[in-house]
């Protein structure tokens, strides 16, 4: 999990440097830096009622993740589970986030407490989480995503 941390700050900090727009923009524009802590909340808010509209446009297309088991999971996949009702988060409170932006590329990380089950069983608990966030056509995104079940 470090490794995949540490490969995905390192990719952000490089697509971001790898951008004429990026060397232009400053660092954490606390507009911005509001702007994606809200799409968080957004997104969890669109996960407890199941807002498939919602998580799609938040979600890149190309997006995936690793969850907290260490499966790889595709947008198309969360999407589906969400819809089947397989995926329910019931409720959830976020903890402080970490926002450092540089350009069209961002890094958010923070915790979450979630009531959730997953087929069933109960997989709720305290998470870390990171989402690396890319501004595409105007609009910021999510692309890639890792967490972990700290409790």
């Amino acid at each position: 999990m470090n490794r995949l941390i540490a490969w995905t700050l390192a990719a952000a900090t490089g697509i971001g440097a790898a951008s004429p727009l990026a060397a232009q923009t400053p660092w954490n524009d606390p507009a911005v830096v509001e702007t994606l802590k809200q799409i968080e909340r957004d997104m969890g808010q669109a996960m407890v009622a199941v807002q498939l509209e919602t998580l799609d446009r938040i979600f890149a297309d190309d997006w995936t993740s690793i969850g907290a088991s260490g499966a790889v999971v595709s947008k198309a996949k969360m999407l589906a589970s969400f819809k089947s009702g397989v995926d329910r988060l019931e409720a959830f409170e976020l903890g402080p986030m970490d926002v450092q932006v540089k350009g069209n590329v961002a890094v958010v990380h923070g915790s979450v407490t979630e009531q959730r089950t997953r087929a069933g069983k109960d997989v709720g608990g305290e998470y870390v989480w990171m989402d690396l966030m890319e501004k595409r056509n105007g609009t910021w995104v999510v692309v890639r995503s890792a967490g972990a079940k700290v409790r």
